[in-house]
């Protein structure tokens, strides 16, 4: 399971102790036994091709799924899986969404939501049950929130394909260049990105999962497993 540590190793933001995944009826582990550490300013890849696993660990990671076995360390506070919506109430409107999330982190909601519609740019859509919302959309207000609460570690699953050039850009500059001190791990396909932001990487291959200390080795690995 997931949860916050009491006792901080020095430097070290998130540990994994022999974390493994099997989903109900598979006939074999999606991965197992991955030990890993993570400084608390650390900025790691998840590579690998379709179905390898890669969102699986984010999503673990933020909370959503259980790990068959082992264990996830916290020591600094994380996002939620930035472009994955399930954790919002999909019944619920976009801003009674922001309005149950400024309670539960202790914001003050006003300035939550003028800081989420700054950003998402959903205009009159953040009346609207959250279920009609695009991919897209969810992924805006996921982003949105994550930034306007503050985390130490954020959490992003190929949150870089939402929108136009234009707001790439702009998650660009609010998360790799305003919060350049922050840590993150990210799940992408998009290597010039990885390149520029990320310094170590765990490569996902057929249930087995290789850190590499050389971020460069890592995407040319990758690159090869994806023509193979």
């Amino acid at each position: 399971m997931a949860r916050i540590a009491l006792e901080q190793p020095p430097g070290v933001g998130l540990r994994l102790v022999n974390l493994s995944k099997t989903y109900h009826g598979a006939p074999k582990p999606l991965f197992t036994a991955l030990n890993f550490e993570m400084g608390q300013s650390g900025r790691l890849a998840i590579l690998g091709r379709n179905g390898q696993g890669k969102s699986t660990l984010i999503k673990m990671l933020g909370g959503v799924l259980d790990p068959t076995e082992g264990r996830i360390d916290w020591f600094m506070r994380s996002s939620w899986p930035i472009g994955f919506g399930g954790g919002f109430q999909g019944s619920l409107s976009g801003l009674d969404n922001i309005r149950f999330l400024s309670r539960i982190y202790g914001r003050n909601y006003r300035d939550l939501l003028e800081r989420v519609e700054d950003f998402a740019e959903l205009g009159r859509s953040l009346r609207e049950p959250v279920k009609i919302y695009s991919s897209g959309m969810r992924a805006r207000l996921a982003f949105g929130l994550s930034l306007a609460i503050e985390f130490d570690c954020y959490l992003i699953d190929e949150l870089v394909s939402v929108g136009d050039a234009r707001f790439h850009q702009k998650c660009n500059d609010e998360l790799f260049q305003k919060r350049a001190g922050r840590a993150y791990v990210m799940a992408s396909h998009d290597m010039s990105i990885i390149r520029q932001t990320c310094d170590k990487a765990l490569v996902f291959e057929s249930g087995k999962i290789k850190l590499f200390e050389d971020i460069e080795e890592a995407i040319d690995i990758y690159t090869w497993l994806r023509a193979v």
